[in-house]
């Protein structure tokens, strides 16, 4: 199925969730922020929140320094 991520298209497997998007890209969870659709969703709930065809993902991953 197709999503935009972070404004480009990008072909995932259906029934992927935010949890299973955010392995396949090799970040670390605990560092990044997703949004779907505009709305954040919570870190508690990337593991059961599953991507629908043409859903807008943006991910944003947080940097340290100094």
């Amino acid at each position: 199925m197709r999503i935009q991520l972070n404004g480009e298209p990008r072909d995932v497997d259906g029934g992927i969730t935010i949890a299973g998007l955010i392995a396949e890209l090799e970040l670390r969870p605990e560092f990044v922020a997703v949004e779907r659709n505009g709305e954040l969703v919570r870190r508690a709930d990337h593991a059961t929140c599953r991507l629908e065809e043409g859903d807008a993902i943006e991910v944003v991953t947080l940097v340290g320094g100094g």
